[in-house]
């Protein structure tokens, strides 16, 4: 028989990859089945029960959101409850480790800690909620505005105006970004997101006195 009989009736020969390396090639399947094991625990006990653990801990900080004098509280914790920087470390992937990031942005902006706070807003990730979602971007604009990094602003009014259109956070965000503009001289963009709040959110409390503000940008732009 010829070398190329023998190698045709013999297809898995020595020297075949697939023989040569068959134990590796088994140890990899083994190690797919292992991981996709893995994966599955991870998601659904693993996470669900941090993610528990944490909602149960984060409650008392939760309290002291809206109180200026507790926010050293908030962040830090109190006694056995860890404050928000903590959860946001600790538990992370979970929600509320992702709702600990934006609690912090709306804390370290109150302070003037403008740094910190697009730091810790840098690291919410979308959920769908059509207020946390865009009021995320919404508070990164504030905190690049403070820090005078006013075109970073404009792309983050901008996504949070459009990311959920409703009379609430939209011509709230629209706003900011007229104001934007008019400190980097654009009056024109500035008069038509003022003039967006008029014709599109005509019973927004923004609405009321767009017409001020559209006038000046006008009167600007020409």
């Amino acid at each position: 028989m010829s070398v190329t009989e023998k190698e045709i009736s013999n297809p898995v020969r020595k020297g075949s990859f697939v023989q040569e390396n068959s134990k590796s090639l088994l140890f990899i399947a083994a190690a797919v089945v292992v991981l996709i094991g893995i994966y599955f625990w991870y998601q659904n006990v693993y996470l669900k029960d941090r993610a528990e653990e944490a909602s149960a801990k984060m409650y008392k900080s939760e309290q002291y959101i809206g109180v200026d004098s507790l926010a050293t509280k908030a962040i830090n914790g109190e006694g056995g409850f860890p404050g928000f920087e903590q959860i946001a470390n600790e538990y992370a992937n979970t929600k509320s480790a992702n709702l600990a990031n934006l609690y912090l942005g709306g804390i370290y902006l109150r302070k003037g800690e403008y740094k910190k706070a697009t730091e810790v807003l840098g690291k919410y990730a979308e959920t769908g909620s059509p207020v946390a979602d865009p009021l995320a971007l919404g508070l990164l604009g504030d905190a690049y505005s403070e820090l005078k990094d006013y075109k970073q602003a404009v792309t983050y009014y901008k996504k949070a105006a459009d990311k959920s259109s409703n009379k609430f956070t939209s011509p709230m965000f629209l706003k900011k970004l007229g104001l934007v503009y008019e400190q980097l001289k654009d009056f024109k963009s500035a008069e038509d997101a003022y003039t967006k709040i008029k014709t599109e959110y005509p019973a927004s409390q923004e609405a009321a006195l767009i017409d001020e503000y559209i006038a000046r940008a006008g009167a600007q732009a020409k």
